[in-house]
């Protein structure tokens, strides 16, 4: 047992090996934080693009009178 543990750490070929592979699965867990990172900036400006459109239509009902916001909200409304 000593002897194949020996081998395993004092062979380059092996230590290069596994080198790579946990170069590998680092890059991934890397990319993978990174694309996570890319997802919630790019939600955070659709949220804050339509909390803006939400807000440009409040001012713009806030803004007309009471009836004829009543006839505009009444033509939009879904049934």
């Amino acid at each position: 047992m000593n002897t194949l543990l020996n081998l395993l750490l004092i062979n380059p070929t092996i230590l290069g090996v596994g080198a790579a592979i946990l170069a590998a699965f680092g890059w991934g867990v890397r990319q993978r934080l990174a694309g996570e990172r890319a997802e919630r900036v790019r939600q955070a400006a659709t949220e804050a693009e339509a909390r803006e459109v939400a807000d440009q239509v409040q001012n713009d009902i806030g803004a007309l009178p009471a009836a004829t916001a009543r006839k505009e909200l009444k033509s939009r409304a879904r049934d």
